[in-house]
């Protein structure tokens, strides 16, 4: 599951127990991403609030299947197998189209992003994404134009920068501590977008 020790959820107690109630799925299962931290309670607490602003949030403009395309694309380049499982079903579910779905995921995996069949604005923010991944550090203001020029604003900028983030950091969580898909629910996420405080994974 982890190379660290995790507490399981029958064994949780305290605050703990509260945050495993928050974010946990049917029958009890808890992603073991969140499992991860349960030695320290706070930084779940930290992750999942993190999580929810960027992917399940109202405030966002961009498509949820789109920002989740993001992820899955971020994982991938990060070689974060974990992440993209979890996401691209998450994806898949909210497109509704399983061929669609499956070819974006070839074009992702090889990383051949322009053969992907997405809008112009699609492939620019992925683009984007690409780079501040594998190169944070050769980032400059230009890039963020590129976005402007392919018709996103500001707003949507920032949605594809904090989704690109989260995932980096997600993906750094779960490589770096061993985090494994066993006794996990495949692509179940804390959907209900109108509600912040609803972590719950459904």
């Amino acid at each position: 599951m982890t190379w660290i020790n995790t507490i399981s959820y029958e064994a949780a107690t305290g605050k703990l127990r509260e945050l495993y109630d928050r974010v946990k799925g049917p029958d009890n299962n808890v992603d073991n991403i969140m499992l991860s931290h349960s030695l320290r309670p706070h930084s779940m607490e930290g992750h999942m609030a993190m999580y929810k602003y960027c992917l399940h949030h109202t405030g966002n403009i961009l498509p949820k299947w789109y920002l989740e395309c993001i992820g899955v694309y971020v994982s991938s380049l990060n070689g974060c197998h974990y992440c993209v499982e979890h996401h691209f079903q998450g994806m898949r579910r909210l497109v509704d189209d399983d061929a669609w779905s499956s070819a974006l995921r070839a074009v992702i995996e090889a990383d051949t992003i322009f053969d992907a069949a997405l809008d112009a604005r699609e492939i620019a923010g992925m683009v984007y994404a690409q780079k501040l991944t594998v190169e944070p550090a050769g980032m400059v203001e230009s890039d963020v134009e590129a976005l402007r020029v392919a018709g996103l604003d500001d707003g949507e900028i920032l949605e594809i920068n904090q989704v690109t983030a989260y995932f980096c950091y997600a993906n750094r969580t779960v490589l770096g501590l061993g985090v494994n898909t066993e006794g996990d629910i495949i692509g179940l996420s804390p959907n209900n977008s109108d509600d912040p405080e609803d972590w719950g994974h459904k």
